[in-house]
């Protein structure tokens, strides 16, 4: 088969490497239909996951077809329709029993594309098939059901669930990108009074004004008053950058809360001087996909509209291609972008 191996810092290629084949009795391989990238993919090439080798194919979301089971699988089988969670559940540790999947001591978490070869490919290996992939009703769209395998779990669980967001809320949303996308419209599901996307880039900002933000702007006038003023009662920060977690802690209300969405790479500066007296609870994670199931009802029943998400599609033999235009977001245009099987 071909897949998108990772050969050292800046250095990626779709090549020619050995087909996946069941190595656990757990274990399922899925003929991958549909597949995207990811931010943390970015940081991958640019070699600043460290304990990313060299000839890892990469990815580690994706929808496809079941074409082999070990013994041990049985919620799936060949010919099954699944997407394939971006974290992997042994489904027996403490953390796995308390759905916190992504903390797996049991040989799960995130290992697609980061420990083992992952989904950008034309065959991946799923570990714990059982407790890592998801039925994909035939009917949804391929581009819109590849999001249920990271963006949206993400986006409620370690945003809007973390942060707390409830009916009347002020929610400031930092960073416009897929995940804080994302963000935006889960958060609606809870009623908030008033939802703020802030970002760099005006095309983002326009595209959280159609998805339903009340207010998107650049970094200015609003967030200068709800800094002096009442503040938010969350804070999402969805760009992981240190500016933008620094922005979070500026513009929380006291006894307000800040739920950290961005994987960031740099160290961010924490204001205890500033923080120490105003109750703030902070939160971070790693996303878990214990939600999938109810986020899949609710965009299957129409509830959750997701399809702006994907801006760009492309055959999986240009997945190189994609990646300049992923890359290059704020110019581009992209948020995500899909690649299909050819």
């Amino acid at each position: 088969m071909r897949a998108l191996v990772y050969q050292g810092p800046g250095k990626i290629s779709w090549d020619a490497v050995p087909d996946p084949v069941i190595e656990d009795a757990t274990d399922a391989v899925v003929r991958v239909e549909t597949t995207t990238i990811c931010g943390s993919d970015l940081r991958i090439r640019a070699g600043e996951l460290p304990e990313v080798k060299p000839g890892t194919v990469l990815g580690h979301e994706a929808v496809g077809e079941v074409v082999e089971t070990g013994p041990e699988v049985h919620a799936v089988r060949p010919g099954s329709q699944a997407i394939v969670s971006c974290v992997s559940a042994c489904g027996r540790c403490t953390f796995c029993q308390g759905n916190a999947y992504g903390q797996c001591r049991g040989g799960g978490g995130w290992n697609l594309g980061n420990t083992i070869n992952g989904t950008q490919a034309e065959f991946v290996r799923v570990p714990f098939a059982d407790q890592s992939t998801h039925q994909w009703p035939g009917a949804l769209p391929g581009d819109d059901a590849v999001l249920l395998a990271e963006v949206l779990p993400t986006a409620y669980e370690v945003g809007v669930r973390n942060g707390h967001v409830s009916p009347g809320d002020t929610v400031a949303v930092v960073g416009a990108g897929p995940i804080g996308l994302a963000t935006v419209i889960v958060a609606r599901l809870y009623s908030p009074r008033r939802t703020i996307a802030v970002d760099l880039s005006p095309s983002r900002l326009e595209t959280a004004a159609r998805l339903g933000a009340d207010a998107a702007e650049l970094p200015g006038r609003l967030i200068s008053d709800l800094a002096d003023g009442p503040g938010a009662d969350v804070a999402i920060e969805a760009a992981g950058a240190p500016e933008s977690f620094v922005l979070c802690t500026r513009i929380v209300r006291p006894g307000g809360h800040i739920a950290n969405i961005g994987m960031h790479g740099k160290p961010a500066t924490l204001h205890l001087e500033a923080l120490w007296r105003k109750n703030v609870t902070i939160s971070t994670g790693q996303v878990d996909t214990f939600s999938t199931p109810w986020l899949l009802d609710l965009v299957v029943s129409g509830r959750l509209s997701i399809s702006q998400l994907i801006t760009h599609t492309f055959g999986l033999g240009r997945i190189e291609e994609a990646y300049d235009v992923f890359s290059r977001g704020v110019d581009s245009g992209a948020l995500k972008v899909a690649l299909h099987r050819e």
